[in-house]
């Protein structure tokens, strides 16, 4: 998630106006069946691929590409005012499959994609996909069943019962991950309270730490690492981190104690596999980031081994089966969080 989901705010009925003339074209041809050679991929991002966000998408096509599903290639650091012409060169290239993030040109991308109804897209928007534009799947990383479970642990681990959040924007992909992991400290201590921030950027390390050094001086002994700077804040006065879509134990050995990981490679799969048979359509592919899809996980306790309450590893194996058959769900709510 990162600056270009915030940039082009607009509401849900004008974009839907805005997108039903040009989808017209894109509804009338089916995309056609390909064989069995590599499918020509591309990866349009607003980032560096090395990005947490980004870098999900960018790993799961490096791995199809490893297994000789796809030949990719991509562009990094495209700017939201760039975007929709990146897009038609790689549609006018031949390229079969075109993977990104429209979250701050969502009117003009779909308009390109109405514009070559051969070409299949799947790009991350916080909007549904229309049928008028047939070629065109949206996701998104619901991960917030692995959010909720790292939530038990780290309402396990905290001593004070106060819990520091920081994140970049209140936008639903933020949203539903907080909520979902405040929704599981509460099941470990009912009575924990949380310090909720947002500081108004994707990528400010800097000022990340100092609003997470903000509730240390307020009282938490524990913080939620939505975005970079959270954690060396944690590591410099000596308390516990959690994790967001990257696993970064290994750069804090002793502070992230558990990380919520997205995992981008069912959702590309779905996608080569229908773009394969000539059956890849407007959908949602929002499901797949899901663990019951394999979309997200909780990381491996690693350094924390041993470390973890076992009335919370206990709690968390129950509900990750209960997730995984079905028969517990994670709510989502995309509403902003706010402090206790």
């Amino acid at each position: 998630m990162h600056e270009s989901k915030v940039t082009g705010a607009i509401s849900r009925r004008a974009f839907l106006g805005s997108t039903v003339a040009v989808g017209a074209l894109a509804s009338l041809l089916p995309l056609k069946a390909h064989a069995q050679e590599p499918l020509k991929v591309a990866g349009i991002y607003t980032v560096p691929v090395e990005q947490q966000w980004v870098s999900r998408i960018h790993i799961a096509a490096l791995a199809a590409q490893e297994r000789g599903d796809i030949e990719y290639t991509y562009s990094e650091n495209t700017a939201n005012t760039d975007y929709p012409r990146v897009m038609r060169e790689y549609a006018e290239g031949g390229y079969d499959l075109i993977v990104g993030e429209i979250f701050g040109v969502e009117a003009e991308a779909r308009e390109v994609a109405a514009e070559y109804p051969e070409v299949a897209f799947l790009m991350g928007s916080s909007f549904k996909e229309d049928p008028a534009i047939a070629n065109l799947a949206v996701f998104d990383n619901y991960i917030q069943d692995a959010s909720y479970l790292s939530g038990i642990i780290a309402g396990a681990l905290s001593e004070s019962g106060n819990i520091g959040m920081v994140g970049g924007f209140p936008i639903p992909e933020v949203n539903r991950l907080m909520h979902a992991f405040m929704a599981g400290a509460r099941e470990m201590n009912p009575d924990v309270t949380f310090q909720v921030s947002f500081i108004g950027s994707w990528f400010d390390p800097p000022k990340a730490k100092e609003t997470a050094y903000a509730m240390i001086e307020n009282g938490a002994d524990l913080l939620y690492a939505e975005r970079f700077g959270v954690s060396d804040a944690a590591k410099e006065k000596g308390i516990l981190a959690i994790g967001n879509v990257i696993d970064t134990q290994a750069d804090y050995p002793d502070t992230v104690a558990a990380s919520a990981l997205w995992h981008f490679e069912p959702t590309l799969d779905k996608a080569i596999a229908e773009v394969m048979a000539g059956t890849f359509t407007a959908a949602d592919y929002g499901i797949y980031s899901f663990m019951k899809e394999g979309g997200c996980s909780l990381a491996p306790l690693g350094t924390f081994e041993g470390k973890i309450p076992q009335a919370a590893l206990d709690l968390v194996a129950e509900r990750e089966a209960a997730i995984k058959d079905g028969s517990f769900t994670v709510e989502i709510n995309d509403e902003e969080p706010k402090s206790s």
